[in-house]
């Protein structure tokens, strides 16, 4: 009898030792974000990054790099665990990203690249007249500011690298607003969406610019995580973004960066930007 009680004790204490472990306590979210167009962006991230943080009870860090190409490979290497990327990184790393969320602009998961001129220029009316003209693109990993206005040069049966008499990158697209319209570059090509919201926030910046040609709608820039990335932590963040819209403090977020909302989304929405991809031998 006393082997038999000392047994059903033995067994009992790892039963409770297990019981008594406190729960696995999860460590930062890190997100990656390239430069966002609203002058007070230090403000504007520490209030999301405080709303993200009460949604999914841990925290959240903020990883900002000045461009597309550092934070994809960050995510690549999966030193951070999501990031809001471009289309066309999105599109030539599909196998090791997962589409998290896609934000909602004008109700649509769409957007669109404008081709910018001075507003002064009344002449120029599309690409084709920009030749031997200096010409600012965004980012070289950028669909809008990048892929697709050297797509729509190929199209035409141009050569981009002979096109222009110069060309350089901004790194950001608010950028590509303020080099044409200080007539440092006679167009530039930028990200629809931003170049409206600078309308709407900074009109004096836009008016000192025309858009002269705009582009088919492509797939908005999503949220992407890395393909590691728990299942639960994904779900957990997914529903936060996508819980923003049903919220008032979310809501307000949201008037700020001129968008409605966000939705999951499919990688079909960026099939657009894939062909461009394939129809320029890019990887």
């Amino acid at each position: 009898m006393r082997r038999r009680a000392f047994l059903a004790s033995a067994l009992l204490v790892p039963l409770c030792s297990s019981a008594a472990e406190p729960a696995r306590v999860l460590g930062p979210v890190s997100v990656g974000l390239t430069p966002v167009f609203l002058d007070d962006q230090v403000r504007f991230l520490r209030q999301w990054r405080g709303y993200l943080e009460r949604r999914l009870g841990r925290e959240v860090r903020f990883v900002q790099r000045g461009n597309y190409r550092e934070i994809v490979e960050l995510l690549r290497q999966e030193k951070i665990d999501l990031a809001w990327v471009c289309g066309y990184p999105y599109v030539r790393h599909l196998r090791e990203l997962k589409l998290l969320a896609v934000p909602l602009y004008r109700g649509k998961p769409l957007y669109q690249s404008y081709l910018i001129v001075p507003a002064a220029d009344e002449r120029t009316k599309g690409l084709a007249d920009l030749r031997g003209k200096v010409f600012a693109f965004s980012d070289p990993d950028s669909n809008s500011g990048y892929l697709y206005p050297r797509y729509a040069l190929r199209a035409a049966g141009e050569d981009a690298e002979r096109f222009f008499a110069r060309t350089f990158f901004t790194f950001a697209h608010r950028k590509v607003v303020e080099a044409v319209a200080v007539a440092l570059a006679h167009a530039g090509a930028v990200d629809g969406y931003v170049w409206e919201t600078l309308r709407l926030l900074y009109p004096e910046l836009t008016d000192r610019t025309r858009v002269i040609q705009r582009s088919p709608e492509f797939g908005f820039p999503p949220f992407a995580a890395r393909r590691s990335l728990p299942k639960a932590e994904f779900d957990a963040m997914q529903r936060a973004l996508l819980g923003m819209a049903g919220d008032a403090e979310g809501a307000g977020l949201l008037k700020e960066l001129n968008l409605d909302g966000f939705e999951p989304g499919e990688p079909r929405l960026f099939d657009g930007i894939a062909q461009m991809v394939k129809a320029l031998g890019r990887d």
